[in-house]
């Protein structure tokens, strides 16, 4: 909106210019947690973990950031288009998680724990397609490690 009279003061076009400005930008509840994502069945050993699908951009980026809780059996699988090295941090993220980054076939590459509310960069030892992110010392205390192979539809057509 541009205002070529003379006739407004200039501290009125000051302060509602602003304010006009601001509501004409789309608005997106970015401070609450996304907690309707498709759903996948990941097995990993003799567990099953119902995962949250973090699949485009906007879901990855959010994450489970702004989430307060979360069931032991629940996390989220960051799907990749392509194998690249991927980092995450913890910025808005309330819980501590475990980060797996995990290869196309389902193997664990490496395991991340992670402090909330932290922008320290924790990344995978090489490219994968997938990160799922649980509760920290959920996959410790189950004893899954690094080289371990998780199952499921998603890797590669696994079971």
């Amino acid at each position: 909106m541009i205002i070529k009279s003379t006739s407004f003061p200039r501290a009125l076009i000051t302060a509602v210019l602003p304010a006009l400005l601001w509501f004409s930008v789309p608005v997106h509840a970015q401070d609450e947690p996304q907690t309707n994502l498709q759903r996948v069945k990941i097995s990993a050993g003799m567990h099953q973990i119902d995962a949250q699908v973090a699949l485009t951009p906007e879901q990855r980026q959010i994450g489970l950031m702004f989430r307060k809780e979360m069931p032991q059996s629940e996390g989220m699988i960051f799907i990749f288009e392509q194998a690249a090295q991927q980092c995450f941090w913890m910025k808005n993220t309330i819980l501590p998680l475990t980060a797996a980054f995990v290869a196309e076939d389902g193997t664990i590459v490496n395991l991340a724990d992670m402090k909330p509310q932290t922008t320290d960069a924790h990344c995978s030892a090489k490219p994968v397609r997938y990160v799922l992110e649980m509760n920290k010392g959920w996959f410790a205390k189950k004893g899954i490690k690094a080289g371990a192979r998780l199952g499921g539809q998603l890797f590669s057509g696994r079971n």
